[in-house]
């Protein structure tokens, strides 16, 4: 019960998984027509740059 409330597995990767379905929702409202390419575009490099930035700022193994 501890591991579910902790969240298991995925527990830390949060942003991860928020950044991974906001550009996944970017990529499908562009496909059905909802938003334009530049709009997609400056939406998919935003949530890749706050992915990018959480990785980087990761301990890498330091404690």
């Amino acid at each position: 019960m501890q591991k579910i409330i902790k969240g298991g597995f995925l527990s830390g990767y949060r942003t991860y998984m928020i950044s991974a379905a906001g550009i996944i929702s970017a990529l499908v409202a562009y496909a059905v027509g909802d938003t334009d390419i530049f709009v997609t575009l400056q939406t998919v490099f935003t949530l890749g740059g706050i992915f990018f930035l959480r990785k980087s700022n990761e301990t890498k193994g330091k404690k």
